[in-house]
């Protein structure tokens, strides 16, 4: 399989969920998101996959509970991965 790339995503932080369960997502997502406030980045990207889209709903939930998070959406190219604007 072709890997896609994308010049934008491919250069911000990332972290990928893949092999995790709901709880440990959702403990590195918050985790993650600290992290990068602290370095001043402004955009992350949060690689859950598409499967069953148990990982996505869960990263979701986290996200629209996280004071530090301004934005976020599926990525274009990849519906595997979620593009996330911290404030």
């Amino acid at each position: 399989m072709k890997k896609i790339i994308d010049p934008f995503t491919d250069f911000l932080p990332s972290i990928d969920l893949h092999g995790m369960d709901r709880v440990l997502a959702r403990i590195k997502v918050e985790e993650f998101i600290n992290d990068n406030i602290k370095l001043r980045n402004k955009k992350i990207v949060i690689i859950h996959g598409i499967g069953e889209g148990i990982l996505k709903n869960e990263v979701f939930k986290t996200l629209k509970r996280n004071k530090y998070v301004e934005s976020f959406k599926l990525n274009g190219l990849n519906i595997g991965c979620t593009i996330v604007n911290l404030k």
